[in-house]
């Protein structure tokens, strides 16, 4: 059963359409992550769960109980939702004992002492709980203020780009920590962010939103392999389209040679000109490879290296290796390529 039902909404930011006809549903348990660029209404989309905007059309439910439709707003303090900032606004003079028990102030200290204590656990921070914010790492007062957020066991938990201030390897990493938190909890949450890895490692679901809309709701791994148009695809990762023409049965003509996608029906005829999207990781650096290609850029990262490349014909693609092996800028290089996951527009109809 859903548990946040957002049916065909829209409202206005400022004098602008900041979402339109914009729907989605969370499930009890599930995490949720909006994922778009800035501008795009994805915290618009959460003030309107919050109740701080009001909708022009369509309704907002949370465990089936009306919360938003046109003329009809539950205050923001009367719903079930708790709210991590982007800036966490954690409150300088109070501990992190007292920042977390500021939501269960009426409860009975006794009470209150065993969520804190609880949750501190649960986040790592047992040794921290009389530290203040200005004595805590980045990574330790969003967890902190991820306690908070979920001291008060609110049916719903919004997050917005809460990882923002923080360096890549750090935000990558409390990624993870943050969905164990709340897979360990119970919670069901929703997250925006514009970082297309955070939304990948933390969301269930995701939707990619651009100009108020949600172009597609889906499991990250069909976000990324099935994407529903070429604008999803994209938005979603990098990559670059070469063309094909297609034959019968899902078999393109291409000038890396014929390929074939045995996973999906084209509803096109034989000759269609079509743009078949190619991944990093759909192009391997092969020394058996029958396609030569010349290095022009390298990227090295570490773990692996992203090798742009041009073709004969001067088409470019993007290779992801192992940076055990080092290609230098102008040197050839043998490619093969494994296409178990083809993505494939029509020219014409950009799907």
């Amino acid at each position: 059963m859903a548990l946040l039902e957002v049916e065909r909404i829209s409202c206005t930011y400022g004098d602008s359409s900041a979402l339109h006809d914009f729907s989605f549903e969370v499930v009890q348990g599930e995490i949720a992550a909006l994922l778009g660029p800035s501008g795009g209404g994805k915290t618009t989309a959460l003030r309107a769960i919050l109740g701080f905007e009001p909708i022009l059309k369509g309704e907002i439910r949370i465990a089936g109980e009306v919360m938003s439709r046109p003329g009809f707003n539950v205050p923001p303090e009367r719903r079930p939702v708790g709210m991590v900032f982007q800036d966490r606004a954690l409150f300088p003079h109070l501990t992190v004992e007292q920042n977390i028990a500021i939501g269960i102030r009426r409860e009975p200290k006794a009470d209150q002492d065993r969520v804190v204590r609880n949750l501190l656990e649960i986040v790592g921070l047992e040794h921290c709980i009389s530290r203040f914010p200005h004595e805590l790492s980045g990574g330790q007062q969003e967890r902190v203020a991820l306690a908070r957020a979920l001291a008060p066991q609110p049916r719903l938990l919004l997050l917005d780009e809460p990882f923002a201030s923080l360096d890549i390897d750090l935000r990558e990493r409390l990624s993870f920590e943050v969905r164990n938190i709340l897979k360990e909890t119970g919670s069901t949450a929703v997250v925006v962010t514009h970082y297309q890895d955070e939304a990948f490692a933390m969301g269930d679901q995701v939707g990619i939103i651009e100009d108020g809309t949600i172009l597609q709701w889906d499991t990250p791994f069909n976000i990324y392999h099935r994407p529903v148009s070429r604008q999803v695809a994209s938005l979603v990762g990098r990559g670059v389209f070469i063309e094909g023409v297609l034959r019968e049965a899902g078999t393109f003509d291409t000038e890396i040679g014929r390929i074939r996608d045995e996973h999906h029906d084209y509803p096109h005829p034989p000759g269609t000109r079509m743009d078949i999207l190619l991944r990093p990781d759909d192009v391997l650096i092969d020394p058996e490879g029958k396609i030569s290609a010349t290095v022009i850029e390298k990227a090295f990262k570490g773990d692996d290296t992203l090798y742009t490349l041009r073709l004969p014909s001067g088409t470019r693609l993007l290779a992801l290796a192992s940076s055990h092996r080092d290609l230098e800028v102008g040197e050839e290089a043998q490619l093969g390529f494994d296409l178990e996951h083809l993505v494939a527009f029509s020219r014409s109809s950009g799907i």
